[in-house]
């Protein structure tokens, strides 16, 4: 009968279960069905023939002319200030935000979690008319700040800044709410242990392991923010040197100067895809 202890050694231990690395992801191997290759690329050029088409009809030799236009490099310039502080607020609010829908049993938390995560699936229209009607001028909160600090917020650049915010914020809460979920609970009860008070816990442990996910959540906003369109001309507007972010600029200039919308929308692909590549890691794991 086995009794798990070996002759004077001492009870067995048994390998902890993250020792070894996790497989690797198997391959098929085989001759894949045919009709499945061929509606993966009818589906890949979906894809593909788009950004084809960009770079077959970018005008690459007046590049350069159309990008230091002074539309250009305003609505360029808009998109950087706006974009960024758009994700300063989305990692100042949005982490609290998805550390109070993961760690506290605040009564509600389901609704607040669908309401934060709606702007995912909400047609960016109709969240500008949202924001129009709750921060505009007569909205419900609007009319109280502009009539008692003369302060507006719609059709100015702070109004995009909050557009931007509202779409962007989304996905840094889903991010940090799913590392959260991830975290080894019994590295904080450590530090519990230890004295440190909860602030410190969320300093010094909780974030340092979560960094990865916070980096991401990060990027993933910041290129929401850049490319918000509907939410933005809805609650903004489309002033140029006020409102009009790099999306604005390529939808106007589309009726105007077709080739400098196609320089503009390279811009846009190109950030796009340069965050999707530094990121492919994190979403799909070793390839």
């Amino acid at each position: 009968m086995t009794t798990g202890l070996s002759q004077g050694v001492g009870p067995t231990v048994a390998a902890p279960a993250w020792s070894a690395p996790p497989p690797r992801a198997a391959r098929w191997s085989g001759r894949p069905p045919l009709l499945l290759v061929v509606l993966a690329t009818v589906g890949a050029g979906l894809f593909v023939f788009p950004l084809a088409g960009l770079l077959v009809k970018a005008p690459w030799e007046q590049l350069p002319a159309l990008l230091v236009a002074p539309e250009a490099r305003d609505a360029l310039g808009l998109s950087l200030l706006c974009s960024l502080s758009a994700t300063a607020l989305c990692v100042l609010l949005g982490v609290p935000l998805a550390w109070v829908q993961q760690r506290t049993r605040l009564p509600g938390r389901g609704l607040l979690r669908a309401i934060t995560t709606l702007p995912v699936v909400l047609p960016p229209v109709a969240g500008g008319v949202a924001l129009l009607y709750a921060f505009g001028s007569r909205g419900i909160f609007g009319w109280v700040l502009n009539r008692d600090t003369g302060i507006q917020l719609a059709f100015t650049t702070t109004g995009v800044i909050i557009a931007e915010t509202f779409v962007a914020m989304p996905f840094m809460v889903i991010t940090i709410s799913g590392a959260l979920q991830s975290v080894d609970r019994r590295l904080e009860e450590a530090a519990r242990t230890f004295g440190a008070n909860r602030w410190t816990i969320f300093w010094r442990v909780t974030l340092p392991l979560i960094r990865p996910s916070l980096i991401a959540g990060t990027v993933l906003s910041w290129a929401r923010a850049l490319g918000e369109f509907g939410a933005t001309i809805t609650f903004a507007g489309n002033y140029p040197g006020k409102t009009q972010t790099m999306p604005l600029a390529v939808y106007v200039a589309l009726e105007t100067n077709p080739d400098a919308a196609v320089a503009l929308s390279l811009i846009l692909v190109a950030v796009s895809l340069g965050i999707l590549t530094g990121l492919r890691r994190q979403w799909f794991g070793p390839t």
